[in-house]
């Protein structure tokens, strides 16, 4: 008997997996039974295999589960040099072992073109040329010859008496997909899946990426969804929870997101760098930071994001929305070390200024200005200004709040600290004139 072998299909995307097909396996049993079937439909009379066709093709197939395929070729080209004398179920036979020696020694095209002739040959029994048209639908499916998988699909549909099943929607769904007919590809994937959910049924996992994947490509973010949220309940795959998260996502729908990205990470699904960034940032957003703080610390830590730039100033901003700078200053001064610009010395620079550490706020803000590159310059001298009116250097405070007016931003509070200032600095000479007196 000849191994039996799969035919896969290789549908699209990154989103799509394979859909594995079986090509019926040909035995002496398997004939026999196949000319017993001849009978089967009233409205076909075929012709019977005459037992020395049936002797000859037996050794050939002898010769090829030897894994003789040389041997077994001859053996069948001389059969062939007889096909004058032999009838229509005859040739149909002998071209279907053709199809199945070149088929397991991986000669596609040449098994595609063998079994091309078998439902050439007529009559033959309908059992015998409908699963050889439906094999040749898989066969061009596989060599990616989608117009042609369609029309053995047709023929084996108008010989077809019964229901259709299931698995023809899917194969068409799965050409018209590759052929870039998506509104037809998603009315098949659709009733093949339906087919199967009503009886109650879960469809095999790449029935719902090749649904999924055509959603997509129609720009229907709803229906992808839906598709995924059961691929979440069938299959519990964490890249399917991710695909959710982002599909919620896109749908303005942020607080699912994030639900489901939290349920995902607690399950363990969430190890990349990037997820575990997007998590962080849906935390933020969603006015969690202690949540995204921790989780970019801990990712940092484990390796998963790097301790770059990027992930050390969004740690520190996750602190300091949490008003929590004793957490947020060691990681935004790390962040600061850095960066080419002064802004998150410029960041640093306020963060002292609130916690009274008045040198710390200084030296933070003239290497903020040092460095440059800020977007509001005014600000950095503005907190200048008032470090040194805290350290009661007056004459340094207000020569900073000057460089403040100079900037639009900063002009209207540096003007008002300025007179405030200048008022202290009266205050405390004239005390200070008092207290030498």
């Amino acid at each position: 008997m000849f191994a039996k072998k799969t035919i896969s299909q290789l549908v699209a995307l990154a989103l799509l997996t394979s859909t594995v097909y079986v090509l019926p396996s040909v035995s002496q049993q398997g004939m026999a039974q196949a000319q017993e079937k001849q009978d089967e439909r009233k409205t076909r009379r075929t012709p019977a295999l005459r037992a020395k066709v049936y002797e000859q093709l037996a050794r050939a197939q002898t010769l090829a589960d030897e894994d003789k395929i040389t041997e077994a070729l001859e053996a069948l080209e001389n059969v062939k040099s007889k096909s004058s004398s032999m009838n229509s179920y005859e040739l149909a036979m002998m071209y279907n072992f053709f199809g199945f020696i070149h088929y397991n020694a991986e000669q596609y095209d040449k098994a595609i073109e063998a079994f091309e002739q078998v439902v050439e040959q007529q009559p033959i029994p309908e059992s015998f040329e409908l699963s050889t048209l439906f094999s040749l639908a898989q066969l061009h499916m596989m060599q990616g010859n989608y117009d042609k998988t369609l029309a053995f699909l047709e023929r084996w549909e108008a010989l077809n008496q019964g229901e259709i099943p299931a698995k023809n929607f899917l194969i068409k769904a799965q050409a018209m997909y590759q052929l870039k007919d998506y509104e037809r590809a998603s009315r098949f994937i659709n009733q093949a899946v339906e087919m199967v959910e009503k009886e109650g049924k879960v469809p095999e996992e790449n029935w719902y990426v090749l649904q999924r994947a055509i959603f997509y490509e129609l720009k229907q973010p709803g229906k992808v969804k839906d598709v995924l949220i059961k691929m979440v309940r069938h299959y519990n795959d964490g890249k399917y929870w991710t695909q959710l998260a982002g599909m919620y996502g896109e749908l303005g729908e942020e607080k699912k997101q994030l639900a489901i990205l939290e349920a995902a990470y607690q399950q363990g699904y969430i190890t990349s760098g990037s997820d575990v960034f997007n998590l962080a940032q849906l935390y933020y957003y969603h006015q969690v930071p202690v949540k995204g703080a921790r989780l970019m610390e801990q990712a940092m830590n484990d390796g998963v994001l790097e301790r770059n730039l990027r992930n050390l100033k969004f740690a520190a901003n996750c602190w300091a929305l949490a008003k929590n700078d004793d957490k947020a200053i060691p990681v935004l001064t790390a962040a600061a070390k850095l960066s080419d610009d002064g802004e998150l010395d410029a960041q640093l620079g306020q963060m002292y200024l609130n916690q009274e550490k008045f040198d710390n706020a200084i030296d933070a803000t003239m290497a903020a200005l040092q460095k440059g590159g800020l977007r509001n310059q005014g600000m950095a001298h503005l907190v200048l200004g008032m470090a040194y009116f805290n350290k009661q250097r007056f004459n340094d405070a207000l020569n900073e709040l000057a460089k403040a007016e100079k900037f639009d931003s900063a002009k209207r509070m540096a003007q008002q600290w300025g007179k405030y200032v200048e008022s202290e600095k009266v205050s405390h000479e004239r005390l200070k004139a008092e207290l030498s007196s």
